[in-house]
């Protein structure tokens, strides 16, 4: 979540309204909605998928809106939840911390609403980190270890196992923010451990982390794990890669599909493109939005190996270079032979 500062406001009424009026709820997300579907279909038994459908059209509208009542939360950790939903599209800081502790009130292992008092509260990194170490601590506790060995494999599918995922991959980012590269390292390993269908794309930084630790064959394998990732940041850490594992006609071959992909990554490399001051939040393939995402993840590899960087610009001056033409055949004419002077 995106930090929102606090905003200064005085409750400066001197008459209370004769009825108080309960402000709308937030929308539910689609967490949210997943959720209490399930638990709608979980309280019916169908014989067949005809009744499913029949069941589902009673509950949405044509236009995918809900219609029917779907119970919203039938216990405090639901509740909890909720809350933490709410506090996340909280239009304050004020406001979201105090979702987030009404949320602790009722589940005290909320994930979402540790996680965001961790971004809220804390005054450094160090107190960051330990906030969001409590947050997993919570999830793990709150899911079990039966059910951590029970579903290892398909995590993100299950929807009370994303708090917990969303929690993981936080403080693996606040630790590679900070420099502890092995312990993002382990955080991001044991995510695709949980969920290798990687809905988090945490693939991405942990490609960046293995490069910059010259982890060579943790690279390859993670590259070939994943060989049909055809986006930027795997494009480019195969480049670096091939380079770091001494194959150069590899690393040449890479370089010419790596350009087809996203041909702004090596413009930044070289300097050719200032990095703006702030992170895009969206961006599309081939674009210079995604090129700087794709560097948040390499540039420190890139850096860290100098050779590789040379060897870059070589390649992109090669490019640059005039190309000469063949040289045109030359014609070439006998002379004529000269006349007899007189005098000879």
């Amino acid at each position: 979540m995106t930090k929102t500062p606090a905003k200064s406001t005085k409750a400066a009424r001197t008459a209370k309204p004769a009825k108080a009026i309960k402000p709308p709820a937030a929308p539910p997300t689609g967490e949210q909605l997943m959720r209490d579907m399930q638990k709608a279909l979980g309280k019916h038994t169908f014989a067949n998928m005809a009744e499913v459908n029949a069941f589902m059209q009673n509950l949405m509208g044509a236009g995918g809106q809900v219609l029917g009542a779907l119970g919203g939360p039938e216990s405090l950790k639901d509740e909890a939840q909720d809350l933490a939903f709410e506090a996340m599209e909280a239009a304050t800081a004020a406001k979201a911390r105090s979702l987030a502790k009404k949320a602790l009130a009722k589940d005290p292992d909320c994930v979402d609403a540790l996680v965001l008092l961790a971004g809220l509260d804390a005054d450094s990194a160090k107190a960051s980190i330990e906030g969001l170490q409590k947050a997993v601590e919570a999830g793990e506790r709150s899911l079990g270890a039966k059910f951590f060995k029970a579903n290892k494999g398909h995590f993100w599918l299950i929807l009370e196992t994303r708090p917990y995922m969303r929690a993981l991959e936080h403080l693996a980012g606040a630790y590679r923010a900070e420099g502890f590269n092995k312990a993002a390292i382990e955080i991001y390993e044991k995510m695709l451990a949980l969920n290798p269908n990687d809905n988090q794309g945490v693939r991405d930084p942990l490609l960046g982390l293995y490069l910059a630790l010259g982890s060579t064959d943790e690279a390859s394998k993670l590259l070939e794990a994943y060989k049909d990732d055809s986006m930027a940041n795997f494009a480019w850490g195969r480049v670096l890669e091939r380079f770091l594992c001494h194959d150069l006609p590899g690393a040449a071959a890479a370089l010419t599909i790596a350009r087809k992909q996203n041909r702004f990554v090596e413009l930044f490399l070289s300097g050719q493109r200032k990095f703006p001051k702030s992170m895009p939040g969206m961006y599309s393939p081939g674009s210079e939005e995604e090129a700087i995402l794709c560097l948040d993840n390499l540039a420190l590899a890139w850096g860290n190996f100098k050779p590789a960087s040379f060897w870059l610009m070589e390649q992109l001056m090669k490019e640059a270079a005039p190309k000469k033409s063949p040289a045109a055949k030359l014609k070439i004419v006998p002379a004529k032979p000269g006349k007899k002077r007189n005098d000879q």
